[in-house]
């Protein structure tokens, strides 16, 4: 079968940077060339240039055995350190660290020196509960302060955090505990979501106890409780504690010691095909440079006076490069958000914009274009002229969105940055430099400086400027994972024996290089559809479906067909603007239709479903898995990673 991925989709808008941004810029065309010269050499002067090592390194690179790396081995840094006490030491001890503001609308701001001094409490609090180098905690928590100083007090003494988003069910909560044999958990008694209190202690007890059959869980010594909910919650002496009784009345002196650069420093569990979670290992040396590096040139963190904001949640690979340990370690002041973008009124996001005069703001797709669903009045009621730059992450952005992001968002002149990585690459790969490159809407565009990607078939082979493929990243890079924690045979057999013969790392989304050679990410590989011979990508009739006036969001599937091999299954939601003015009959006839003059007839979809929401899991993801289950009539699968489990019986009976 062939992997070229068939394009369809033109886009020819472009838009260059302002001159008073690009003049400004951190980043200048200068550091592709320096990366072109000498790869490892630039690596060597990021990771010199922007952290403090305890004991420099001499070698930047050992890939003597592919596929572990080691970058910058015999050098030894604390992750921590780097984080919250050389910017203290440095006289910013009084900048703001986090504006944190809770859902329900209370604030705290929290300078480097307080967050330093928690997080010195804390790592002495975890110490004296016998945690040390190497022992893993798991973090179970809410947006709150106290859960980047749980992050960064167990890296702070050599452990290895695994952070469990907040929303996974307890059965989830177990198997990340047993797999990374957690020692201790750190969890809160609830957090506000949507108006409400949501439980998460509760979840940690069902999750220690005995579950289906398999017996109480046995690494758990400990549970550190942070009191935010205020709900009420069991409590198992000599096993539980309280955040409050504790860290306040621990020494606030606590010395940062250094740890070699490949000391493990977090395990993040990602889904697995096989249903096993996959824990993806990061290392501290090189996950930090790249970190630290890409926040700085691609956000454009200019810390004495940006206020950044990245909405993601700790619970993601997001949460961790860029609200946790990148903007940190760069010393930029950044707000953190506990709640929804939709409480208590749909415009809380540029409420909080207005508030703190946001100048950077990274962001998801989904979120904007459920924005886009609501309509420009929300936005239009807040002043949104602080912000200077805008970011996008998580999945590939339609151009319309793009577009609508820039110009209501954006005023029509913050350059966008639509960035590619993944919990693998631990750091952005693929994106402008805000202030050199000409933006292209739906492009992720170019690799960063000393990042090499290409786009080859399933040969290997290099498709060649206009063709679709495979994504590889042809060289090693700092962030990248070392493993998945306990299988390393997993880990290679999962991203690396595809192509093995050439040593690249096969990401699993396919793309295209356009005339330029820049990057258009064309989703996940398994996403891709055969109709009548043709591979098309879910992504491109995305696109074009959202580019109809009446649509917001999209989500395509291939279905079975007998006559076509695969059909294409369309779920859309319509815009409430449009509703106002417009009926909704004989609207999915007209976007089969429009789908065929903006793509062509082999891209018609077979059935159009119009549907009030779209399976998403918590991070903003569609998983277009379940709803590939309701085109083809199948019983739907495991749905308890997803937002909102209701979504999927509704959409099964608007089908049916």
């Amino acid at each position: 079968m062939s992997s070229q991925i068939d394009h369809l989709l033109d886009e020819t808008r472009r838009f260059a940077p302002p001159d008073e941004f690009a003049a400004d810029a951190v980043a200048t065309a200068a550091l592709y060339e320096e990366a072109a010269a000498d790869r490892e050499a630039f690596w060597a002067d990021q990771a010199r240039g922007i952290l403090h090592w305890h004991k420099p390194f001499t070698e930047a690179l050992d890939w003597s055995n592919p596929p572990f790396a080691k970058w910058f081995a015999d050098g030894e840094l604390n992750v921590a350190y780097n984080c919250l006490d050389r910017h203290v030491e440095a006289g910013n001890g009084d900048r703001v660290a986090l504006l944190w503001e809770g859902e329900p609308g209370d604030e705290r701001r929290v300078t480097y020196a307080e967050l330093t001094d928690e997080v010195k409490r804390l790592a002495n609090v975890l110490e004296d509960l016998g945690v040390g180098e190497g022992d893993r905690v798991a973090i179970y928590m809410p947006m709150i302060p106290e859960a980047i100083a749980a992050m960064l007090a167990v890296v702070r003494i050599g452990a290895i955090h695994s952070v469990v988003f907040g929303g996974f069910s307890a059965d989830s909560l177990r198997s990340r505990i047993d797999d990374a044999g957690a020692r201790v958990v750190i969890t809160a008694d609830g957090g506000y979501r949507k108006g409400k209190v949501s439980p998460l202690k509760p979840a940690v007890d069902l999750a220690l106890a005995d579950r289906n059959g398999s017996g109480v869980q046995e690494t758990v010594e400990k549970v550190l409780v942070v009191r935010r909910g205020g709900n009420d919650v069991e409590w198992t002496e000599g096993r539980d504690i309280w955040w409050h009784d504790v860290v306040p009345q621990a020494s606030d002196e606590h010395e940062a010691k250094a740890f070699p650069a490949e000391n493990p420093l977090f395990i993040l569990y990602t889904s697995g095909t096989t249903g096993k979670p996959k824990g993806i290992l990061h290392t501290s040396g090189g996950y930090l440079t790249q970190s630290a590096f890409t926040n700085r040139v691609v956000h454009d963190i200019h810390p004495e006076k940006d206020v950044y904001w990245c909405t993601a949640d700790i619970g993601w690979i997001t949460g961790h490069t860029y609200v946790t340990y990148g903007p940190l370690a760069n010393g930029a002041t950044q707000v953190l958000y506990e709640g929804t973008p939709d409480t208590p009124h749909p415009g809380r996001w540029w409420e909080i914009v207005q508030k703190y005069g946001v100048t950077v703001l990274y962001t998801a797709p989904t979120a904007i274009r459920s924005f886009m669903k609501i309509g420009r009045a929300i936005p239009k009621q807040f002043d949104l002229s602080s912000l200077r730059l805008l970011g996008s992450v998580g999945e590939p952005i339609n151009p319309e969105a793009w577009i609508w992001y820039r110009k209501i968002i954006g005023g029509k002149t913050a350059p966008i940055v639509d960035t590619w990585w993944q919990t693998e690459t631990g750091a952005i790969m693929i994106s402008a430099l805000p202030g050199v490159t000409e933006t292209k809407p739906g492009s992720a565009q170019v690799p960063l400086p000393g990042i090499s990607v290409d786009v080859v078939d399933e040969e290997g082979q290099h498709v060649g400027n206009g063709n679709g493929g495979l994504l590889v990243v042809t060289e090693p890079w700092p962030s990248m994972l070392r493993g998945i924690w306990g299988d390393p045979e997993r880990f290679k057999e999962t991203y690396w024996d595809k192509f093995a013969k050439q040593g690249f790392y096969f990401a699993g989304d396919g793309a295209r290089l356009d005339a330029d050679g820049d990057v258009w990410l064309l989703g996940r590989v398994d996403d891709v559809m055969n109709v009548s011979g043709h591979r098309l990508s879910t992504t491109e009739i995305e696109s074009s479906l959202v580019g109809n006036e009446a649509v917001a969001e999209a989500a395509v599937v291939g279905a079975s067909d007998e006559t076509t091999g695969q059909a294409v299954v369309a779920f859309v939601i319509i815009k409430e603007s449009y509703l106002k003015e417009h009926s909704a009959e004989g609207l999915a006839q007209g976007l089969r239709a429009w789908v065929g003059e903006q793509i062509g007839p082999i891209a018609r979809p077979r059935d159009v479903y119009i549907v009030g929401e779209l399976p998403k899991t918590r991070s903003g993801k569609i998983m277009r898995r379940l709803l590939r289950d309701v085109a083809e009539g199948r019983e739907v699968g495991d749905t308890t990673t997803l937002a909102d489990t209701a979504v999927m019986s509704v959409i099964s009976a608007q089908v049916k």
